[in-house]
């Protein structure tokens, strides 16, 4: 039976990315034309690290730099979302390991200041750490958002 990887061998595990290709006809309606940076996992998770205590970013803030710093139209909305849950994957194992300087993954909100059912903990593993940093969560419906996340925003 084949070991499962751990989600630090994830992380690490560039594959061939980055890499810069033209949007493909199927994303193009919502994304429109141009180039798209599928990145490497590390890649995402470097931007997740830089943020700081206090401070919030949104996925579409993560795919703006990634854009920007290959050179390209936009960021891939599919592999950045999957890369930033295993970056939080191998933050909760680190943490489990006893590791003080882990990703602050809990940070990372969705588009609109949404929390992320996927990371580890799920909403309210999330809304207590960002409730730690002095931050407000709130209920709409069957999601949670950061109340005026924006004025919390990191700015690379």
């Amino acid at each position: 039976m084949k070991k499962r990887k751990s989600w630090r061998e994830k992380l690490a595990d560039a594959k061939d990315f980055p890499k810069v290709i033209a949007v493909p006809p199927g994303m193009q309606r919502q994304w429109g034309t141009g180039t798209m940076v599928i990145p490497a996992p590390a890649e995402v998770d470097q931007i997740m690290r830089r943020v700081p205590k206090g401070k919030l970013i949104t996925m579409n803030d993560i795919r703006e730099s990634l854009a920007r710093k290959h050179g390209a139209t936009i960021g891939c909305p599919i592999t950045a979302g999957i890369f930033a849950r295993i970056a939080a994957g191998a933050a909760e194992e680190d943490e489990r390991e006893g590791k003080k300087r882990i990703t602050p993954f809990w940070r990372t909100l969705k588009s609109g200041g949404e929390l992320n059912p996927k990371y580890p903990g799920g909403i309210e593993g999330q809304r207590a750490k960002l409730e730690a940093e002095g931050h407000t969560v709130i209920c709409k419906g069957k999601r949670y958002f950061v109340r005026d996340y924006e004025r919390s925003k990191c700015r690379f």
